[in-house]
């Protein structure tokens, strides 16, 4: 459901009960590149199983939240932090997918709300002067045009189209059962146009504003072995960088199949919090 919130007005808020985190702790979500926002099914289900209420924000530029040109990762993060105060949200696992795992990451670099963090597939922060950085993506266009800057990534939209190379046998099942809603949400996400995913690729090309060694909390990185969008070095690149960290290698998943790994996430990060 979307939640309409009088201190909320500039923002597109989605949560899976009325009043979330009054009873339970609340994993909020960090959708990917491009989405719409909205709570997946397989999300809620993992979070139940896990005794946790879902949130979600939709970036600005998409789901209908207004753009936020130039915005960086902390900007996006600082952005959330009204939103946790608004809705009084004190035990926080942040989770994100994809596009949504620097931000996932971000949240928990400027608010004390948050408690740990999972990403799956996460981008690792940029380096210009590394080129391996896009070593092993099937389609790297996008973010090498972000890196160039706004005008050239706008103009990578004019032949910008999606290599089936970049997902894996395993993906595509996974498109086929348990995350049709996930490519349902990617299609539903055209209607608000390209700026979010164009923001999206300019902020993961520039210093995100904080660093992984900001992250005080404990942190799961799952990475799939097969990736071909954010291959497995990122994920090696983000363990390397965090504090306290565990990261969980999937040997034969790739960028959705990956997903499936959510629940085992969640589980090992109470572990880690128990301990």
């Amino acid at each position: 459901m979307r939640l309409e919130h009088p201190d909320l007005q500039d923002h597109v808020v989605h949560a899976s009960v009325a009043h979330p985190g009054a009873e339970r702790p609340v994993l909020l979500w960090h959708h990917g590149s491009p989405q719409t926002g909205a709570i997946l099914p397989p999300v809620a289900e993992a979070a139940a199983a896990a005794g946790l209420d879902v949130v979600s924000v939709a970036r600005p530029a998409y789901g209908g939240a207004p753009r936020h040109l130039g915005r960086t990762v902390r900007d996006v993060a600082d952005g959330l932090v009204p939103v946790l105060e608004a809705l009084d949200l004190r035990d926080v696992i942040s989770v994100g997918a994809s596009g949504g795992g620097p931000h996932a990451l971000g949240v928990a670099a400027v608010s004390d709300r948050v408690s740990g963090v999972v990403t799956l597939a996460g981008i690792a922060p940029f380096d210009p002067d590394d080129p391996t950085w896009f070593a092993g993506m099937a389609d790297p266009g996008g973010l090498q045009a972000a890196a160039k800057g706004v005008e050239a990534r706008t103009a990578h939209l004019e032949v910008e189209e999606f290599d089936p190379s970049s997902f894996v046998d395993a993906d595509y099942r996974a498109l086929e059962s348990t995350w049709a809603s996930l490519g349902a949400d990617v299609a539903a996400s055209a209607e608000w146009g390209s700026d979010g995913l164009v923001d999206d690729d300019l902020a993961f090309t520039r210093p995100w504003g904080f660093a992984l060694s900001d992250i005080a909390v404990p942190v799961i990185v799952v990475q799939g072995g097969l990736d071909r969008v954010i291959p497995p070095a990122h994920g090696t690149a983000l363990a390397d960088g965090l504090p306290h960290v565990l990261l969980q290698r999937v040997p034969d998943a790739g960028h959705i199949a990956v997903l499936d790994h959510l629940a085992e996430a969640l589980a090992a990060l109470a572990h880690l919090r128990a301990g």
